[in-house]
């Protein structure tokens, strides 16, 4: 926890909750104008998909990085250099007069992103003392996390329609500005380091490029397939630098993430449960957004504002689920909202292409949202329990990377099984069939997700330090302070 007399808790969560407001709306914001960006700046059909996919490939491919470098070179000074980055390529995207130079502005808004949500985080987890105080900020920051990914699609859809496409982007400035105009307020900069530990650069090398092939095999499957020895080629590649990254984190002096923060069963369990819930998250998004415009004949804008129910079901179920983890264990919120958004989306495989709003989207809508944000307020907590102030920025990037990964991941995979069970066919009936299929196993991987909440996380609060070992690789816990 800081100990500056500049501090003000509540301004350093309100400036956390900005930025994360503004990284999660940039996720989906864009999705409901590809159509128009294509016929403004004359995309081909098959390079449309990257103004989303580049975004994902640099936010997931550096956030391990970046929540290292929040502990090496201070909270607050990554969080302003990453809104900055973020803001910039903002106006640099809304001004894009070809299509090369919206893909550059996206995948400079990923590489802010990686910077500033994990410094957000760690401002929040080094600010609020472990216990009620830090549930309490997290479930903020969890619903408002929540809310700028479900009301991306409703702001996207909207300002496409009624200012433009550009404006997608160009939303992005005030918001940056914002969060940006909170820093002299009240948050501080936090201690000097005693001593400068140097960043882990074949780390960052390894984890950089073993992550961003990872999510470029994964997202490239809509065009190329599963079976594409390209996709094996790439999946391979990621593979090996991501075991070389494991392996010479054991061995390093300062790693980039220490291995021994796994052995906590908090730190692990949150990271493999968020992962699974992020995958039917982001796939919930994706079917159902497709199923209003393209089975139910919906506009942008009437499907933007079809979401607008999620969004409140998100935030209702994240402030519940912070009332109920400021005095009990995260489980006891995790597992039933697991389940919940699992009977949600189970309810929406039962889409028809005769339905309605009212009858196939809004009651499931409002059970999956319900239940997902009693999922993503605690798990920020748990993912941080028991983490060192001077490691805040590494488990928070590793939340984050598990995070992005698993909605990545997830998605492409559910899609390309969703495009499987459709074929070529731009029949509603066949389109209805393959979404149906896609979020009966995100319902599917909502109840593993409530596994692992039962079978991983421990039943009590309290947090055993891991002990120290002899290997001087496994002492990393000694790292100096930002």
């Amino acid at each position: 926890m800081y100990k500056n007399s500049r501090e003000r808790p509540g301004v350093v969560l309100a400036a956390a909750a900005v930025a994360q407001f503004v990284v999660a709306l940039d996720m989906s914001v864009v999705n409901v104008a590809l159509p128009a960006i294509r016929t403004a700046l004359g995309f081909a059909p098959l390079d449309l998909s990257w103004v989303v996919h580049v975004y994902a490939l640099t936010f997931g491919g550096f956030l391990l990085l970046g929540g290292r470098a929040c502990d090496l070179y201070g909270r607050r000074r990554m969080f302003v250099l990453g809104l900055t980055i973020f803001g910039l390529c903002s106006l640099a995207g809304g001004l894009a007069q070809a299509p090369w130079q919206l893909i550059a502005a996206r995948a400079g808004q990923g590489l802010g992103a990686a910077a500033a949500a994990p410094a957000a985080l760690a401002m929040l987890t080094t600010t609020f003392t472990e216990g009620p105080q830090r549930v309490r900020a997290l479930g903020v920051w969890s619903a408002v996390n929540a809310a700028g990914g479900a009301l991306g699609v409703l702001v996207g859809g909207l300002l496409t329609e009624y200012a433009g496409w550009r404006w997608v982007m160009l939303i992005n400035l005030p918001i940056v500005v914002a969060a940006l105009a909170l820093i002299p307020a009240g948050v501080p900069a936090g201690a000097s380091p005693a001593r400068r530990e140097r960043l882990d650069a074949l780390g960052a090398v390894l984890a950089t490029g073993g992550a961003g092939l990872l999510v470029l095999g994964v997202v490239r499957t809509d065009t190329l397939g599963w079976g594409s020895p390209v996709t094996w080629a790439t999946l391979a590649a990621a593979a090996v630098l991501l075991g070389s990254f494991v392996f010479a984190e054991s061995r390093v002096a300062a790693p980039l993430l220490r291995l021994g923060l796994l052995r906590s069963r908090w730190v692990a369990g949150a990271n493999v449960l968020v992962f699974l819930a992020a995958a039917g998250q982001f796939t919930a998004f994706y079917f159902v957004s497709l199923y209003m415009q393209q089975v139910l004949g919906m506009g942008a804008a009437a499907t933007g504002t079809a979401f607008l129910p999620f969004s409140l079901g998100l935030v209702a179920g994240t402030v519940v689920a912070t009332r109920i983890t400021t005095s009990r264990t995260p489980r006891v919120s995790l597992v039933p909202g697991a389940l919940l958004a699992a009977a949600g989306l189970a309810w929406f495989a039962l889409i028809s292409p005769d339905g309605s709003f009212l009858t196939d989207v809004l009651g499931p809508s409002l059970v999956t949202s319900v239940g997902a944000g009693l999922v993503l307020a605690p798990v920020a907590a748990a993912a941080t329990t028991g983490v060192a102030p001077r490691e805040a920025g590494m488990a928070s990037g590793l939340m984050n990377s598990s995070r992005q990964l698993g909605g990545s991941i997830g998605l492409a995979a559910l899609a390309t099984i969703a495009a499987h069970r459709t074929g070529t066919t731009t029949d509603p009936a066949a389109l209805n069939d393959g979404y149906a299929l896609g979020l009966a196993i995100a319902a599917v991987i909502f109840v593993l997700a409530a596994v692992v909440a039962i079978g991983v996380l421990p039943r009590s609060r309290t947090v055993t330090p891991l002990p120290r070992s002899t290997d001087p690789a496994d002492n990393q816990l000694e790292g100096t302070p930002s």
